[in-house]
């Protein structure tokens, strides 16, 4: 995006030239159904995050459950830091595994207002690991979870004198009984002695030990284990949408419709509610928060979105409740385009800071949209998303998918962006300049079997100026006269850029795609 020169994955791009777009490759699949199973609704994926370093990722499902992933193709961590180094590409691709899942919340009832709330995992955020332990939050609608991840040590008794036939459970010995009798004393008092008998099943050798060897105490395996340290509840009127760790490393945010909060991590008892966009009637509600998110290096800044379409940036310096924004980022359609689905279809459902902390990132029903936070005239790029679907919104409308919240996310190096669409499709595109990729994705284990689709960049009506806009990504006619070929009960919701390489993490349905490039 700042046209600086920088390195990929198989190629190298110098200053003002386009990156040469992507090859997408199938890497993995977990939790792939078989053709005509039925997928359990507590079973389906409703979020997905890697940590800042790409060697752990999280998913999130209906159940309430956590299911963590661990790096597998590089062993020596230090290794793999020397060979990102290098100059010449490296001929691998990141693989997961299993590694542990644990139950994060579960479903409850609250009596005072007589409101379900569901298990559902909402939002899973990694937090900055500590001496090897995994830290993380989670939420569903109504209440966040600290969460530690360390390695149980299992440990066992060898050396000893005695053979394996003679150790019982893990690994102590049954082999004498105490038994405590009271004895009377003369005075009236009484004490008690002790006396130790060997078990039946023990017998000394013939001829005894020739030597006496001490126990010692072994580890012979590791296992991870879940611990809730805090809970965060009783914060919240209405559904939570988001959470986002500050880069300060000791604060986060919670996020509902109409609030947002600050919380410490140290401090699950009390929260500072930052933003309120609660009127004093309801009546006069003409908007809500749909996310929020911390910027990833200045900790004072916080960027929002509204149903509206609108980002704020707020400074949360400037007071204890930021009722005032200090930008406002908005695109504004020509007047000749807006009908009944207009304010529908801008709600914002989604954002998320580029790693230089420069550029957002926006996903509305219909497009992607990246931001300048220096320009707020209107974005500096707009991605068609599913344009083949303006002439159906109605029926959308009718079945609610309009309704639908996709995700998006950013490349590591900030060159490409992506998000899902129906019938299990993601697209990539290329946002620097004079980039015209875009790449059409279907998430299964032959990703080829949609066309990928390149077109020419062509200049869309820009608010100002110096903000130079553009848009990208329609698909070609075909592709839209053939609208039956699209499933829109199978949807592509969740999905995650790899920190540090070319992988793309997808969740369809209940299970999980990997692809790289």
């Amino acid at each position: 995006m700042n046209g600086k020169a920088t390195e990929e994955a198989g190629s190298s791009v110098g200053p003002g030239e386009a990156p040469v777009p992507l090859e997408w490759k199938f890497s993995q699949v977990f939790g792939e159904r078989a053709s005509g199973e039925e997928v359990q609704e507590v079973d389906i994926i409703s979020t997905i995050e890697f940590d800042k370093s790409g060697d752990y990722l999280a998913t999130g499902d209906r159940g309430g459950r956590v299911v963590l992933f661990e790096r597998t193709d590089v062993k020596d961590h230090e290794d793999r830091r020397a060979l990102e180094r290098l100059d010449s590409p490296v001929g691998r691709h990141p693989e997961f595994r299993y590694k542990t899942e644990f139950q994060s919340h579960e479903p409850e009832f609250d009596y005072l207002k007589s409101l379900e709330i569901e298990e559902k995992i909402n939002k899973i955020r990694w937090c900055q690991t500590v001496n090897g332990i995994l830290i993380l939050l989670s939420t569903n609608d109504k209440t966040i979870k600290f969460w530690k991840v360390l390695e149980k040590k299992v440990k066992r008794i060898s050396g000893t004198n005695l053979g394996p036939s003679e150790h019982v459970g893990d690994g102590f010995l049954a082999t004498s009984s105490t038994v405590s009798s009271r004895v009377h004393m003369p005075n009236g008092g009484s004490s008690e002695r002790r006396h130790s008998y060997l078990s039946n099943d023990f017998s000394f050798p013939p001829g005894g030990f020739p030597s006496l060897r001490l126990p010692m105490v072994s580890i012979y395996d590791t296992s991870p284990l879940a611990r809730c340290r805090r809970i965060y509840a009783h914060a919240h009127d209405y559904h939570i949408n988001s959470i986002s760790n500050n880069s300060d490393g000791e604060t986060f945010v919670s996020a509902d419709d109409l609030r947002i909060n600050l919380w410490n991590l140290e401090i699950s008892n009390q929260s500072f509610n930052i933003v309120d966009v609660k009127p004093a009637n309801m009546e006069d509600l003409t908007e809500v928060i749909t996310s929020a998110e911390f910027h990833p290096t200045h900790c004072n800044t916080l960027a929002y979105s509204s149903s509206r379409g609108f980002i704020r940036l707020i400074d949360l310096r400037q007071s204890a409740l930021c009722d005032n924004h200090s930008q406002l980022f908005k695109g504004q359609d020509a007047p000749s385009t807006k009908s009944f689905f207009t304010d529908i279809i801008a709600s914002i459902s989604d954002i998320k800071f580029a790693k230089d902390g420069r550029h957002i990132l926006s996903r509305d029903y219909m497009t992607l949209k990246l931001w300048d936070i220096n320009m707020d005239a209107g974005p500096v790029a707009t991605f068609q998303v599913h344009e083949y679907l303006r002439p159906k919104l109605c029926d959308l409308y009718e079945n609610d998918s309009i309704f639908d919240k996709f995700e998006c996310c950013l490349s590591g190096e900030g060159l490409r962006v992506a998000t899902g669409s129906y019938s299990n499709i993601f697209r990539v595109f290329g946002c620097a300049a004079g980039s015209n990729e875009a790449t059409t994705m279907e998430a299964t284990k032959a990703p080829m079997s949609r066309k990928q689709v390149q077109n020419s960049t062509r200049p869309t009506r820009t608010l100002n100026n110096s903000a130079r806009a553009v848009r990208r990504g329609a698909e070609n006619t075909a592709l839209e006269a053939n609208g039956n070929t699209y499933d829109f009960s199978s949807k592509l919701l969740h999905l995650a850029w790899h920190p540090t390489e070319n992988s793309l993490a997808c969740a369809a349905a209940n299970s999980l795609y990997m692809y790289y490039a």
